[in-house]
């Protein structure tokens, strides 16, 4: 979709360069949003997460799992939002 528009764009493919804690608390703060918020459930269960969870907790294993956060997620200066619907990532341009 992206390409599509000529809007250029850096894919970080996220099993092999995982966000660090730092960068996930970063990223939730220009999204305005908590863990919770961006955590895929179906993952979640997988695991055993039993929804109790700090927030630390949820970044920590985010950070260790990162199939655990919801995606894509697009970055542009001090903004983020969550790719799905996928047009929500055109917002960000």
């Amino acid at each position: 979709m992206l390409n599509d528009r000529g809007i250029e764009f850096e894919y970080r493919e996220y099993k092999k360069e995982p966000l660090s804690e730092a960068e996930l608390r970063d990223v939730l703060k220009k999204l305005g949003a908590g863990p919770r918020d961006v955590l895929r459930k179906r993952d979640a269960t997988k695991l055993g997460l039993s929804g109790d969870e700090t927030d630390a907790q949820l970044i920590a294993l985010m950070a260790e799992n990162p199939t655990l956060l919801e995606r894509p997620i697009g970055v542009v200066g001090k903004k983020a939002a969550v790719g799905r619907p996928p047009e929500a990532l055109l917002e960000l341009v």
